[in-house]
């Protein structure tokens, strides 16, 4: 069985990092990660990943922006996509969850936390 796929678009360079470490070595994902927003989008639209971790506050375009796009693209549509995000006001929630996010995860958070949440999701929506 092949791994499943897993973009994180998060502009912290050091948590990427620390997420694709974790979920590669523990959880038995392939992650590819990029902290540019626009990146984020091109990359999704050319290797389709089975989930997509996505922040909201980054420079040059927001999480909620690029959850916008990717749900209005024939070709990422499908794919789940779950917040993680230090942002918690129900305002911003109410915002992803208009854009069918999958899950809304607030920052700091377990890894025994994020991979229950992945499969939860991945469980649910393939």
């Amino acid at each position: 069985m092949s791994k499943k796929r897993i973009l994180v678009i998060d502009d912290e360079e050091d948590f990427c990092f620390f997420i694709k470490q974790n979920l590669e070595k523990n959880g038995g994902f392939a992650v590819t990660y990029t902290t540019d927003p626009d990146k984020g989008i091109r990359i999704a639209q050319k290797e389709l990943p089975d989930l997509i971790l996505l922040d909201i506050i980054m420079p040059k375009k927001t999480g909620i922006k690029v959850l916008e796009v990717l749900k209005q693209d024939k070709k990422t549509m499908l794919i789940p996509i779950i917040m993680l995000t230090a942002v918690e006001d129900n305002q911003t929630k109410l915002k992803a969850s208009h854009y069918y996010s999958e899950d809304y995860i607030v920052k700091p958070v377990t890894y025994a936390l994020l991979k229950a949440k992945i499969d939860e999701v991945l469980s649910r929506c393939r």
